[in-house]
């Protein structure tokens, strides 16, 4: 691929999302959302991230490995008492990741 492939291809998603969220936000003002789905739209983020995450925290292997040799499964658990316990997100995250490598490196 050249470099002009690529520019193109970028300038393609590029002109694809921001016209399709155009379109979209363009008529925004003109549509009425129930309040019931307003409030519901704000769990669409945490949503999609548990849908794309949970498989990797719990699949190894092609197979569910729910144990503490598995990094992804101990990094996940560390963080979610560390973010209930703590609420801060730069803790959550730390305690995290030095939990995944932590596990790395014993298991190696």
């Amino acid at each position: 691929m050249t470099i002009l492939e690529g520019v193109l291809i970028i300038l393609g998603m590029f002109v694809v999302t921001f016209g399709i969220r155009f379109c979209l936000y363009a008529r925004a003002h003109k549509v009425v959302l129930p309040q019931w789905f307003d409030e519901a739209l704000v769990f669409v983020p945490i949503s999609v991230l548990s849908a794309i995450i949970a498989p990797m925290i719990f699949m190894q292997d092609d197979r569910v490995n729910i144990s503490l040799d598995n990094p992804w499964f101990v990094g996940a658990l560390l963080a979610f008492v560390v973010g209930l316990w703590r609420q801060n997100q730069l803790l959550t995250i730390a305690v995290g990741v030095i939990g995944f490598y932590l596990v790395k490196l014993l298991a190696s």
